[in-house]
């Protein structure tokens, strides 16, 4: 099963839309996953349009409208694995555990937020992912996201792909 993983789109405050790259691999995925700070309505549209399958959380930038389309917290069984799914998990200091203590029937967590990649094991074995921002890279050197192939309840090619600069 292949998985794309992205947050923090920001569309379209930040960008007008998603870069190319990233609508290709919406097309190429199995199942889309998106991890709050979607700004505006219309690209939930346009994901739910285009995506095979579609799983978003709300963020702290989202309004009432997205708020009334989206759960604060998604979870789902793909590839043999429980996935939780969350925009805001706090602090970078003690994520792994405040996490393994908050999301105990998950086996990998996405996240969104800080706009910058993580991909971490918290030591109860939970896979912690944030594919950072597609659209809006702050500090970081790059724009980027995250593609996951996801079967038999194991992960492989977890792959954080950076963006070419404007």
């Amino acid at each position: 099963m292949k998985l794309l993983l992205i947050a923090d789109t920001h569309v379209p405050k930040r960008a007008k839309d998603m870069p190319a790259q990233v609508w290709q691999a919406v097309s190429e995925a199995d199942v889309v996953l998106h991890a709050g700070d979607w700004v505006d309505v219309s690209l939930l549209d346009q994901l739910e349009q285009r995506a095979a399958r579609l799983i978003g959380v709300y963020g702290n930038n989202d309004g009432p409208e997205l708020r009334a389309r989206l759960p604060e917290v998604a979870r789902a069984e793909l590839g043999g694995l429980r996935w939780a799914m969350v925009h805001e998990t706090g602090q970078a200091k003690g994520r792994e555990a405040r996490c393994a203590a908050e999301y105990p029937d998950a086996d990998v967590l996405v996240f969104g937020h800080s706009h910058i990649p993580w991909d971490t094991t918290a030591a109860n074995g939970l896979r912690l992912l944030n594919p950072g921002s597609p659209t809006d890279r702050r500090r970081q050197p790059a724009c980027t996201y995250m593609t996951v192939v996801a079967g038999h309840g194991e992960l492989s090619g977890v792959t954080l792909h950076e963006l070419p600069g404007k």
